[in-house]
């Protein structure tokens, strides 16, 4: 399958366009959503390392049983209505605020609920994708997908940036619920499809159905070794993330436009990244190009804790952006394979699983980035992250993955 004709695709078209508004405003909120605590709610760095667990925790709550539910649910129907609730969600922030009513509990509530439905968006989205684009299409369908979001992570997280110097933080969340918004309109042009059927027997016990998942990700060493590094990547990322805007506002005293800048340099890297897999894959092979980027980029996370005024804010932010490229190849190539290594009737529970651990690891990082925050300093926690972001290629470049030229024959549907 040619990208041009995915591009034909009216269901990949729909999810493409769905998945811009819908980025857009994710990124505002990465940015707006820290800076409020900050600059309206004066929290400091353990309070803004409980923000950012309490934003990611929905995975490690209830990541795993969505994805049975996401296997038996209609996903038009899923990405809408949590495109709705993340909305109106968004949209209490800047009311509260207007009413002179907002505090750092709301913030707390709204985050968390935020990230309850965005497992199911994200579970959702993962999962469709295969049935729109076919298992062939999914290398060229993913590298537009992480290619987009890295897109959003450009023009999202420096649009925060600056409407949060032009309006303020929880005015600037106002953009947040109208990408949300105009994602769940978009939404309703996609093609409607029934939930994959059980497999032959009758219905299938919660439980058991979440062990399947994990059994087929955690028994298989390519599966397994790609979690894990994934993971590794997560958890380094957050604690970084979580500190960055206390380094900037408190240490460094830099505005909000820097910071959403140097998240954008981030943004640039995952786009790179995204847009050379197919082409670096091709040369090298999929599994060759996932454990050589590791080994050769993943050590600029080195460069991030050495962030500072001057020509260390340019060498910490080409580390962020080396670091993040080789992120953007792992999205596309990693999940192209993970993809075509589970059958039609796994995939919700597959993409959960790794939902789980992914995003988990994020809630994770953001404790204990609060954690040496407060006992160590924000700079203490800087590095941890960097160190973090340095080793996590590891387990990819160890496994099976290295060896691998080329993905595997599509997976059938189980019966």
């Amino acid at each position: 399958m040619h990208l041009d004709s995915a591009w034909r695709n009216p269901g990949f078209r729909t999810l493409f366009t769905a998945t811009t508004l819908s980025q857009l405003g994710v990124n505002i909120s990465y940015v707006a959503v820290p800076l409020a605590a900050v600059s309206a709610l004066d929290a400091g760095p353990g309070q803004v390392g409980m923000l950012a667990t309490l934003s990611t925790i929905a995975f490690l709550l209830i990541g795993l049983p969505a994805g049975a539910w996401v296997d038996q649910m209609r996903h038009r129907w899923v990405l809408i209505i949590a495109d709705l609730a993340r909305a109106a969600l968004s949209a209490s922030i800047p009311l509260a605020w207007w009413l002179d009513a907002l505090t750092l509990e709301q913030l707390y509530v709204v985050v968390l609920l935020s990230g309850c439905a965005t497992v199911f968006s994200d579970v959702g989205s993962q999962s469709v994708l295969p049935r729109l684009v076919g298992r062939d299409g999914l290398v060229q369908a993913n590298a537009v997908i992480v290619s987009l979001i890295a897109a959003g992570n450009v023009a999202g997280r420096g649009a925060g940036g600056a409407l949060v110097q032009l309006f303020t933080a929880p005015v600037a969340l106002a953009g947040t619920a109208v990408g949300h918004l105009a994602s769940a309109v978009r939404l309703l042009a996609i093609p409607g499809s029934a939930p994959t059927p059980p497999s032959a027997g009758a219905q299938v016990r919660l439980a058991t159905q979440i062990a399947q998942g994990l059994r087929h990700v955690f028994k298989n060493r390519e599966l397994r070794a790609l979690a894990l590094t994934a993971t590794l990547t997560n958890l380094g990322s957050s604690i970084a993330n979580t500190m960055l805007p206390v380094l900037f506002t408190r240490e460094l005293g830099l505005s909000a436009g820097v910071l959403g800048l140097f998240w954008a340099a981030g943004g640039a890297g995952l786009l790179l990244g995204a847009r050379c897999a197919r082409s670096v894959s091709g040369w090298l092979g999929h599994g060759r190009a996932l454990g050589l980027a590791g080994l050769c980029l993943a050590p600029a996370g080195l460069l991030v804790p050495l962030v500072g005024r001057g020509p260390w804010l340019w060498l910490a932010g080409a580390g962020w952006l080396l670091a993040m490229f080789k992120t953007g190849m792992d999205n596309v190539l990693g999940v192209s394979l993970r993809q075509r290594m589970t059958p039609d009737d796994l995939l919700g529970r597959m993409n959960a699983t790794f939902r789980f651990v992914l995003t988990g690891a994020l809630a994770v990082g953001s404790a204990v980035a609060g954690v040496i925050g407060e006992l160590a300093g924000a700079r203490a926690a800087l590095w941890v992250g960097g160190a973090v972001l340095a080793t996590a290629f590891l387990p990819v470049f160890l496994s099976p993955v290295r060896a691998r030229r080329d993905l595997p024959r599509a997976e059938p549907v189980r019966h």
